[in-house]
């Protein structure tokens, strides 16, 4: 069926067995694919309900630039929609941050301003919150602290998933911002009490590529 933008592709993600990956064989183990979003992670759900959100209560006009730091999925995600809807947008990342994504983001025609490497994620926050001050004319959409985060996922991904998998007992996800654990884990607490849910994150120090 034609769909009649890419928007609307974001979502309803497949899941799958894998429960050959575990070792112990009592265990039945699902994987929701997120990498089959458009924009190529779950990052895509936020980006979406981030834009969106901001045009529906007048915080985002036609044409205002979009301004957010990010060292990953969400910068590519947030300038994909961006591109779609017509804002020209700015991605603040370390400098530490691989070539490849910095590629992307060019590809959907964001502008990139580096920051120390050092400085980690909180640097390229503070910078940008540093610029948000300067230019209040820019729409920041701080992911950190931004209700509509959270909110994607307890609309779309935990429906998905208590639709897909009524018997799960257990959900875990990686965690940043932590908007896919607080948004999927209150819709299924709401609806499956018992559920377990699991928060993982690297080590201090540790870089995922």
């Amino acid at each position: 069926m034609p769909h009649e933008s890419v928007l609307d592709l974001i979502g309803n993600t497949p899941v799958v067995d894998v429960s050959n990956l575990s070792p112990n064989p009592r265990v039945k183990l699902m994987a929701k694919l997120e990498g089959q979003n458009p924009f190529g992670s779950v990052k895509d759900r936020i980006a979406k309900s981030m834009i969106e959100t901001a045009i529906k209560e007048g915080v985002l006009k036609p044409g205002q630039r979009i301004m957010e730091p990010s060292s990953g999925n969400t910068g590519i995600a947030l300038a994909a929609i961006a591109a779609v809807k017509g804002n020209p947008i700015t991605i603040l990342m370390p400098e530490s941050v691989s070539i490849e994504r910095r590629q992307m983001l060019e590809v959907f025609g964001a502008q990139i301003i580096l920051t120390p490497g050092a400085e980690g994620s909180n640097g390229a926050v503070r910078r940008a919150e540093k610029l948000a001050s300067e230019n209040p004319e820019w729409c920041f959409l701080h992911q950190y602290q931004n209700d509509a985060n959270p909110q994607a996922h307890y609309e779309s991904t935990g429906p998905e998933i208590l639709r897909d998998v009524p018997e799960v007992t257990h959900f875990v996800a990686g965690l940043g911002t932590s908007g896919t654990l607080m948004g999927v884990g209150r819709y299924l607490k709401e609806h499956k009490p018992g559920v377990k849910i699991v928060a993982v994150e690297p080590p201090l120090g540790e870089r995922v590529e």
